[in-house]
């Protein structure tokens, strides 16, 4: 079944969108490795980590530059009209008559400019007021950010803005979590590599990546594979009993 992520509503396996509200559902692939269901836009496999981006090969080296080309030379051409002798630097051609250089017109010097005139400035000079320029109204570019809430503190931590894909999670050697949840009480129900919040034109969706407890958006299992569009006021637990609880807020 694949869940949509705007409605939640279960569709059948290969169903390109949503029944209930028409919205476009994420195309499924199979992990090259062990053979899961994941996202095809996902990098790694939720279920045992492997990487899902695969290098272009590179180009074969062609023909032509394995081989040496045997140019011919190139045969010398007579050429069709015999060229004259150029004569050198101060030789004359006695053929052609040099033309007597003439002088230039004579052109009269400028007339030398006015003196100025001096105006003197006045004892008491007017005082023009102040020039206020109008007032405009400048419109402000709003940069959207979004934090999670922890329910059980009252603790928010802010998503990073510089990243895409945020991995939820706690430490581990392949792939080291953006938010940490470990210090947070009953964090051992929460998987090494649990969860993703991805951000896709400002839209933010999260997404289950394998995790052994399980994610639940506003108390309803997110199958994994699937994500969820989120708005601001959702509710995530990691793991099931909602004892590691966050609210979304932008």
């Amino acid at each position: 079944m694949i869940v949509c992520p705007n409605c939640n509503h279960q569709n059948p396996d290969g169903a390109v969108q949503c029944e209930a509200c028409y919205t476009p559902l994420p195309a499924m692939a199979t992990c090259p490795s062990c053979g899961s269901k994941v996202q095809a836009d996902a990098s790694f496999c939720g279920q045992c980590g492997s990487s899902l981006r695969v290098a272009a090969p590179a180009a074969a080296p062609s023909a032509a530059s394995s081989r040496d080309l045997d140019i011919p030379d190139l045969i010398a051409l007579e050429p069709l009209v015999t060229p004259e002798p150029i004569p050198a630097m101060g030789e004359v051609n006695e053929a052609e008559p040099v033309p007597a250089a003439s002088a230039p017109p004579a052109v009269p010097p400028p007339a030398p400019p006015p003196p100025p005139t001096v105006v003197p400035a006045p004892l008491n000079p007017p005082v023009s007021p102040p020039v206020t320029a109008p007032a405009t109204n400048r419109t402000q570019l709003q940069v959207s950010s979004a934090r999670l809430l922890h329910v059980q503190t009252d603790t928010t931590i802010e998503l990073p803005a510089n990243l895409t894909v945020v991995h939820i999670g706690k430490p581990n050697d392949r792939i080291p979590p953006d938010i940490d949840v470990s210090g947070f009480p009953d964090s051992e129900i929460v998987s090494r590599i649990h969860a993703d919040i991805r951000v896709e034109g400002g839209i933010y969706y999260i997404e289950d990546v394998g995790s052994s407890n399980g994610t639940y958006i506003n108390n309803a299992p997110l199958p994994m594979g699937n994500r969820h569009r989120l708005r601001a006021g959702d509710r995530i637990a990691l793991g099931k009993g909602d004892r590691v609880t966050f609210l979304f807020q932008t």
